[in-house]
Parts: C-alpha cells; structure tokens; sequence
C-alpha cells in the first residue's frame, strides 16, 4: 500500500472543489475562484479570484500530479478591483505550458482557506 503524502490528502479532502478540464475550466471553492483557458493539455493563461478585498492579498498556482504537489509559480500580488457592489481581488498568469495528463492544476491565496483545483486531461 502507497503512503499517501499531504498532497494527496489535500486533493481527495478537495473533491468538492475540483471539475476535470481539457486546459478550459473554472472552479470555485468557498471564495476562491480558479480560471483555467487552454487546449488540450497546454494550459495558455490561469487565474483566480477571492470574493473579496484586502490589503496584502496574493496567490499561487501549484499542480498535483501522481500524490505529488510542486509549486509552479511564486506569490504574487493580486489586483483589487470593485464593480459596483461586487468586490474581489484578482491575479493572472500566462502559462502557455503543457501538462502530463491527469495533473491537478490548483491555485491557492494567502488569504483565504479555499484551493480549487482543475484535473488536465486529454
């Protein structure tokens, strides 16, 4: 029997969460929002969004693939934005990056609990 590492855990406590994408999805848990755009198994641009606004809010993508997690970019600042009564804030990368099937492509923010996770596969 395989031990089961922290990611592993984390992506199957996560289920709810997560919706199998062909590099084309958006995913939301609790506040956290995760927007994937991409063909096939190259994913062009992902981002994400917390439905709310706050000072020192950032985020960062990560993939999770066969029990294994690897960050896959750096914290970055996200964007606040507000559209009449809706408040968020915002951040986007430009990945044009292609992924082993079956990987799990998720976005976390320093502020909030949520991870959505989109699965790449073919």
């Amino acid at each position: 029997m395989k031990r089961m590492t922290t990611a592993a855990l984390t992506v199957l406590a996560l289920a709810a969460a997560t919706v199998p994408a062909h590099a084309d999805a958006t995913v939301k848990d609790g506040k956290v929002n995760l927007s994937v755009k991409g063909h096939g198994l190259t994913v062009r641009r992902a981002g994400g969004w917390i439905d709310s606004l706050g000072t020192g809010v950032r985020a960062r993508l990560y993939t999770v693939h066969q029990g294994e997690r690897h960050t896959l970019t750096r914290w970055k600042d996200a964007t606040p934005i507000t559209y009449g009564a809706v408040r968020m804030s915002n951040v986007g990368w430009t990945l044009n990056r292609r992924f082993t099937s079956g990987t799990w492509l998720c976005i976390e923010f320093n502020h909030a609990d949520g991870t959505p996770c989109a699965q790449i596969h073919r």
